[in-house]
């Protein structure tokens, strides 16, 4: 009777178990889905505002909307790989129709989605992914956080200096999507890559 019981209690906490384990990489594979396709989405996005940009005569806005472009791409290419170590699906992109407006609006409408999701919905992904314990996703997401964030500090800089841009080089990690004005000294202060891995967005 005894051993009959003890084997019950341990199947029932198996079951838990594999529930448990089963609820909160769920939650976090779908919030992985949705940051890919978010940052896919980016990365057209920012590219076609470059292009606007340089038609309107504001190089330097077009060299960073570039290299913000080129760091999304780094974060969609992250989640990818974050979906499939933990056995997730990668999902089929929806390509979103791009609303074009003026290059201040551009930059308006990209500090605020860049604001949102760095100080929002990157960091509550964070907190669901450290709950399921399902490290890969912490680590694209918090990589695509901290570099959301500079955007948001360099499209603010770009938008209170629009028409009197200073000029500035970028420079953005393949691997974290880390975006700088300048160089790292040895390696990127986020994932570590070698400076010399970086790539220089004309």
């Amino acid at each position: 009777m005894k051993a009959y019981l003890l084997i019950a209690m341990l199947g029932c906490l198996a079951l838990a178990a594999n529930v448990q384990g089963a609820t909160k990489p769920t939650e976090t594979l779908k919030n992985l889905n949705e940051a890919y396709q978010d940052e896919a989405n980016a990365y057209e996005r920012y590219a076609i505002f470059a292009k606007k940009a340089d038609k309107e005569g504001f190089p330097q806005v077009a060299r960073l909307f570039r290299a913000a472009s080129r760091s999304e791409q780094a974060h969609r290419d992250a989640h990818k790989e974050a979906i499939e170590k933990l056995g997730g699906k990668v999902p089929s992109l929806t390509p979103e129709k791009v609303k074009v407006g003026t290059t201040r609006e551009n930059l308006e409408a990209s500090l605020k989605g860049e604001t949102y999701e760095s100080v929002t919905m990157y960091p509550e992904f964070i907190k669901k992914a450290k709950e399921a314990n399902a490290e890969p996703a912490v680590r694209s997401f918090n990589f695509a956080r901290l570099a959301e964030a500079e955007h948001a500090k360099l499209y603010k800089d770009a938008l209170n200096h629009l028409g009197k841009n200073a000029k500035a080089d970028y420079y953005v990690c393949p691997v974290c999507g880390n975006t700088e004005t300048e160089l790292p000294a040895k390696k990127c202060p986020v994932c570590g890559n070698p400076a010399d891995k970086w790539e220089k967005i004309d």
